[in-house]
Parts: C-alpha cells; sequence; structure tokens
C-alpha cells in the first residue's frame, strides 16, 4: 500500500540540470511515485539568481537561502547540481547534519572530498549517490558499486568527457586543427564560453578519480590522477594516428597492477586502433570499458552530458534515496577497503608514438635508436620523410615506462641532428 504522506526534496540549483529534473518531477510525479511507494513532493529550489525566467518551475519554490532550505529539517532527500566546492560541500554536509540524504551530480566535489562526505552520510545513516557525476545518464557508478561488487575490476577504460571527444571527432573527420574544432564545439554548445576544464582534461581526470576509487575499493583523489589535455593535440597527430590505423581519443584510465598491489589512474590523448570499439564513438558521446575477472570486458555508451542525460541519472539516484528512506534503511556507502596504493605516472608502462624533427643527413637514425637502446625503449616502427635538409621521424616504440620513455626523450633533445621532439602520444587499446 502506498504511503500518502510525501517525501520531500529540496533542489540546489536550478540551471540546465536543475530545471529538468524539476519539470521531470512534476511531469512524471504519479509514476515516480509508483515506482517509490510515495508521493515526491518538490518542497523548495535554492538558486543565486531569483529574478530569472524558469519554465515551468513554481515561483513560490524558488529561494536564494539554500542554507536554510537544508537545514529546514522536513527534508527527506536533497539534490545538489549547483557544482563546484563551496558552497556545496558545506550544504551537503548540513542536509547530513538534519537528516537528509543526498544525491549530487558534482564530480569535483566527490573527487576531492568523497571519502569526508560519505563518512559524514555513514555518521547520520543518510544515502549519498552520484551517479550523475561521472557519465550523464550512463549507469556506470552503480553497476560497479554494487552489480559487480562480487567480481574483482582490473580494468577501466573509456570515454568520459564529450566536449572533447566532439573536438577530437571533428579533428579526424574534417582535418580541421585544435582551434577550429573548438570553435565549432562552441558554437554548437559542446564547449563553455570558459572550456579550460573539458580540454585540460580537469573534467575526466575527477571522473576518472571517482571510478577509480569505487572499481578498486580504495581511495583515489583529484590529485592522484596524472592529467594531460588535449589542447596540444595537431592535426599532425591526427594524421599520424591514420597512418597507422588508429584514431586520437581523451582517454581515462584505471588500472589494477599485474600484481595487484597498486593501482593507476590517468587521462591523456591516445592512439587507439581502429578495431577498438572506442574508435567508434562518434559527437559528444561517451563511452566506458570495465574489464573484470569472472564478466570479462563490459562496455557502457551514451549521451555523457546534457540536461535531460544527466537528469536521468540525477532522478535514479533519488528514486533510490527515496526507496531507502521508505524503508529506513541505507544504500551501499564507501568501499576502500583495499587501500592501495596509488602508482606515479612514471611506472606506467605503454607503447608511444614519438615525432621527430631531425637534420637530413646520413647516420641520424642510427642515433636516435642508440639513444633508444641505451635507455632500454624498444622500437617496432620507424618512418622517415625527408626534404630540403630536414626530415621528419616516426618512431613508435613496444611497451616501456612513462619513466624509461622521459629519459629517452631528454637525451635526444641533446642531439645535434635533432631540432625538435614534435610531439609524443601514448598508443592504448592494443
Amino acid at each position: 500500500m502506498m504511503r500518502t504522506r510525501p517525501l520531500k526534496v529540496a533542489l540546489l540549483g536550478c540551471g540546465v540540470v536543475g530545471s529538468e529534473v524539476a519539470r521531470i518531477m512534476t511531469t512524471q510525479a504519479d509514476d515516480l511515485a509508483a515506482r517509490i511507494g510515495a508521493p515526491v513532493e518538490l518542497a523548495g529550489i535554492a538558486v543565486r539568481r531569483p529574478g530569472r525566467v524558469r519554465e515551468g518551475v513554481p515561483a513560490e519554490l524558488v529561494t536564494t537561502d539554500a542554507t536554510a532550505l537544508v537545514k529546514r529539517g522536513d527534508i527527506d532527500v536533497v539534490v545538489e547540481v549547483i557544482g563546484g566546492i563551496e558552497p556545496a560541500r558545506t550544504l551537503i554536509t548540513t542536509a547530513f547534519d538534519h537528516g537528509a540524504s543526498v544525491v549530487s551530480a558534482n564530480k569535483a566535489l566527490v573527487a576531492q572530498d568523497g571519502a569526508a562526505l560519505h563518512a559524514a552520510a555513514e555518521q547520520r545513516r543518510a544515502d549519498l549517490y552520484y551517479e550523475a557525476a561521472v557519465a550523464g545518464a550512463i549507469p556506470l557508478v552503480r553497476p560497479l558499486r554494487e552489480s559487480l561488487a562480487g567480481d574483482k575490476v582490473n580494468r577501466v577504460l573509456g570515454i568520459v568527457n564529450g566536449t572533447t571527444n566532439f573536438i577530437l571527432d571533428r579533428m579526424d573527420g574534417s582535418g580541421a586543427g585544435y582551434s577550429e574544432a573548438l570553435d565549432e564545439a562552441t558554437a554548437l554548445g559542446y564547449a563553455e564560453a570558459d572550456p579550460t576544464a573539458d580540454v585540460e582534461g580537469f573534467d575526466a581526470a575527477a571522473k576518472a578519480a571517482i571510478l577509480a576509487g569505487i572499481a578498486f575499493h580504495t581511495r583515489v583523489t583529484l590529485d592522484d590522477v596524472h592529467r594531460e589535455g588535449i589542447t596540444e593535440v595537431t592535426a599532425a597527430d591526427i594524421a599520424s594516428a591514420k597512418r597507422m590505423g588508429c584514431t586520437v581519443k581523451l582517454l581515462a584510465i584505471c588500472e589494477r597492477a599485474a600484481d595487484g598491489r597498486s593501482v593507476t589512474a590517468r587521462v591523456h590523448p591516445a592512439m587507439i586502433p581502429l578495431s577498438h570499439p572506442l574508435a567508434s564513438v562518434r559527437e559528444a558521446y561517451n563511452a566506458v570499458f570495465v574489464e573484470a575477472d569472472a564478466a570479462g570486458q563490459l562496455m557502457f555508451y551514451g549521451p555523457g552530458a546534457g540536461g535531460s542525460p544527466t537528469a536521468s541519472a540525477v532522478l535514479g539516484d533519488l528514486v533510490a534515496a527515496c526507496r531507502n528512506k521508505l524503508a529506513e534503511a541505507t544504500g551501499p556507502g564507501e568501499s576502500a577497503y583495499s587501500r592501495l596504493p596509488v602508482s606515479p605516472m612514471g611506472d606506467v608502462i605503454t607503447r608511444y608514438h614519438i615525432s621527430l624533427d631531425v637534420a637530413d643527413k646520413p647516420g641520424v637514425l642510427a642515433q636516435v635508436a642508440t639513444v633508444f637502446a641505451e635507455h632500454g625503449v624498444s622500437i617496432d616502427t620507424v618512418r622517415q620523410q625527408g626534404k630540403d635538409g630536414e626530415a621528419s621521424l616516426v618512431v613508435v616504440t613496444h611497451r616501456a615506462s612513462d619513466a624509461a620513455l622521459s629519459s629517452t626523450v631528454e637525451s635526444l633533445r641533446r642531439l645535434d641532428t635533432v631540432r625538435d621532439v614534435a610531439s609524443i602520444m601514448r598508443v592504448e587499446g592494443e
């Protein structure tokens, strides 16, 4: 039998995502009530600019006093979609103190302070859900935290930022440079006016920290994630990838070491073979591979951002939190029992694509090959083109550590015959 007294929800933020959450809660109220077992009432909406027109949002619910809203005491669940560290962190902990569970889409906050937030939720016997913080509408957090809880996850590899995927897809498809592709992404609304968080990899790094922590049952923060963006990727890099039968993607890669004693988490552009399923992920879509002992390879694919997709993930968490409230129970909290150390990037083993500008004269290739050999980095293939005293040399290595590759590059820069190390890119997915 359905309970008649409604569960009350406070919404913090009413932008693109928040307004869509409010709309769905209103238009699908009967269905949500049936799925939860009680009506759900939107009790208040905290905003910074109350005069802004918000179609379909009841004006009487709007307030600028977010603190008072989460302190009311009759709020069952707080939905936080304002983003950033503060005041979101204080509002969330205040909500816990006053008996509410929290649903958040705040990847930066969870990646930075997830352990403290989980501890605060556990202390107050409340829920903390954040499916929407990682990959928009794609169910990823819950499968890792619940569906694969009985399995051993060894690797999470994926495209978790739609803006950068759109830019790289355009560069690959049209031959455009980075600036032109970014301009198109901005014009179409895929990139913010300030795209730094996306193109420099901060957004993807926060998501990688969250995924690694859940997958490997250990605490991984944003500071633990090696981060490189796509601003240095050139049309020449894209062309080189094509000649190798590859494409370039910004990847988030979280791995358990072969001996199981440590993990790594990194975000950087990489060449992947066209035969790899991630190579076919186009436009602003996201896709994530999960590799586990028993389950094998699983792929999750879908829209990774936008109002409706992100609201879908928020509402899924809201239903779960409300069901738990009715049952006077809580869902799974933080699982960090493994306490595995996060290895530095220098220990990561992968393949590399290195493009060198060199003098076009005899003996250069031999000099370069000698440097690679001296540092224990084995060469897979070499391609050389020369004209008018200048040449380009493209070297693809076998698997080597990042530290070994870095020392190799330092030695190459000291060669008189090497004019410039034009680009270095990792090769993944083989």
